[in-house]
């Protein structure tokens, strides 16, 4: 019987676990890491191409070493300075308020048989509003005069004994105490006449507030009541509001640090004007002039009040109405004025583009006073045209062609205050 050789085991040190055998990735996923890779580098060299060549000019970019980003004729609008004075104004928000404001109420109890203004309706002072039922009240003005009337005969009476006791006394005719008794009797009844006289004034005063009428000339409110509406005395609800509208106020506050500067004027006998203009700072509505401060500053912010008085011929202030004010402390004269959007701005610094010969000259400007698009700067001469428009082509020495027609400022006017 034949032996079967025996088959030769490998030592352990030799073997090599599966887990740790060598694993050699596929070609497609080292195909797709390689798509990434240069999708990445495609992205990035976009991004750098945008940012290098695409981009728009600086607008803020000047000096000898800017680039020129626009190689044809700049097309824009362009306007001159002028040598002219501006006005400084202290801006703030204020509240119109009306000189006065009347709730009227009802002084007696009775119906009300009559309502005579008109909502909204502009009265004058002693126009008719309302009438209430004056019969119970007409009804004592007559019993007081009554009472008068017969307290001033018993009244006369008592005098005319008084006399005859005065002549008898002088007779020895009667004691002295019947006249004496007589003088205080006349006495007794003049007091008598005077509290009739008292209560006829006072039922007339009554019967006179049955018929209610304007107060002073303003706008009335929306109707409150109505004819057969029962009234109370001193009752809280109000039967009409009258409101005056000219003259009308506006109440507004500056900073205590310009206290000194704008008292400084009435001092002087100087007015200061006041302009309001809408929420949008679009529409001036009335000009006026300041009339009153206050008499502290309000020390939760750092304010004064004041009040300037409107004649609000146009109407266009109305009650609680939120303005904005500009107040007049000074006039600048003798300034070079330009448009406010013909000024740019590189961080700190200001220029403007000069218009010469067909070209835009970079200069730089230092600016000062600002009021309703026009800005006072230094830098220019009056007469200089300057560019207010196309600065997104713009750069040093661009050619350029003002057009005909330049686009409508807002807001722009010439100053026609006075200095105060």
């Amino acid at each position: 019987m034949e032996q079967t050789p025996p088959v030769p085991i490998t030592p352990p040190e030799h073997q090599l676990p599966s887990s740790t055998a060598p694993e050699r990735p596929p070609r497609r996923r080292r195909r797709r890491q390689w798509l990434w890779i240069v999708i990445l580098l495609l992205i990035f060299a976009a991004i750098f191409y945008l940012l290098l060549f695409r981009s728009g000019p600086p607008q803020a970019a000047h000096g000898p070493g800017a680039r020129r980003a626009f190689s044809g004729t700049v097309t824009l609008t362009a306007d001159t300075a002028k040598k002219g004075d501006i006005g400084v104004y202290l801006k703030s928000i204020g509240t119109v308020t009306p000189i006065y404001t009347a709730t009227i109420n009802s002084q007696v109890t009775g119906v009300i048989t009559a309502v005579h203004y008109r909502e909204g309706q502009m009265l004058r002072k002693g126009a008719p509003l309302i009438d209430i039922d004056p019969r119970q009240y007409q009804a004592n003005v007559d019993t007081a005069a009554g009472n008068l009337e017969r307290d001033t005969n018993l009244l006369a009476q008592a005098k005319m004994d008084l006399a005859r006791y005065q002549t008898a006394w002088s007779h020895n005719a009667i004691a002295r105490q019947q006249l004496e008794d007589q003088e205080k009797l006349v006495l007794q009844y003049e007091g008598l006449v005077k509290a009739d006289q008292g209560t006829l004034a006072f039922d007339k005063v009554q019967l006179g507030y049955c018929h209610i009428v304007a107060p002073f000339t303003g706008k009335a409110s929306l109707r409150l009541v109505d004819p057969g509406n029962l009234v109370q005395a001193n009752s809280a609800t109000p039967l009409a509001v009258i409101t005056q509208m000219e003259p009308i106020t506006v109440v507004f506050t500056v900073a205590e640090g310009n206290l000194e500067e704008v008292l400084a004027q009435p001092r002087q006998a100087h007015k200061l004007p006041v302009e309001v203009w809408d929420a949008n700072e679009q529409q001036k509505l009335d000009t006026g002039m300041l009339t009153a401060t206050d008499n502290q500053i309000d020390t939760t912010t750092g304010t004064l009040k004041l009040r300037a008085t409107f004649n609000n011929k146009r109407d266009m202030l109305f009650p609680n109405q939120f303005v904005n004010t500009q107040l007049l402390v000074r006039i600048e004269h003798d300034q070079t004025l330009i448009p406010s959007q013909a000024i740019q701005h590189n961080g700190q610094e200001a220029f403007v583009y000069v218009i010469a010969n067909g070209k835009a000259r970079l200069q730089d400007v230092q600016t000062g006073t600002e009021n309703e698009g026009v800005t006072a700067v230094t830098g220019i001469k009056p007469g200089d045209v300057v560019a207010t428009s196309g600065f997104q082509k713009l750069t040093n020495g661009s050619e350029v062609r003002i057009a005909q027609t330049p686009p409508a400022r807002t807001r722009t006017k010439v100053n026609e205050s006075k200095a105060p």
